[in-house]
């Protein structure tokens, strides 16, 4: 094991985005039956655009984080402790405009 949160923050890394994109065969919602993947495709496209992506942002795919919705995918800002459900691909840009600004220049975690 190796313990690399010095080199982490020493890159800038400041804010974390995890989208769940499980899928499993059960008579209940679950994220990657409704849109997780493509959830996740926007959050990287829209940091992408504004170079945002892999520098102070990162953003990975997770296992079921407990806000199962038909509606869309969980999505989780960490540090800032921000979790949204139902979010669709089509609602990424408005709800990270609102976590990061429209530019993406408010990084860094909320008190």
């Amino acid at each position: 094991m190796n313990e690399r949160t010095d080199e982490v923050l020493a890159e800038g890394f400041t804010d974390l985005v995890v989208v769940c994109t499980n899928d499993r065969d059960a008579d209940c919602a679950c994220c990657g039956g409704v849109g997780g993947e493509e959830v996740a495709a926007a959050v990287r496209e829209w940091l992408r655009d504004r170079d945002a992506f892999w520098t102070r942002v990162y953003v990975t795919e997770s296992s079921c984080i407990g806000l199962c919705s038909a509606d869309g995918a969980a999505l989780a800002v960490q540090p800032r402790n921000e979790w949204y459900s139902g979010v669709t691909a089509d609602e990424v840009p408005a709800l990270l405009a609102s976590v990061f600004g429209a530019d993406a220049t408010d990084l860094g975690a909320s008190a």
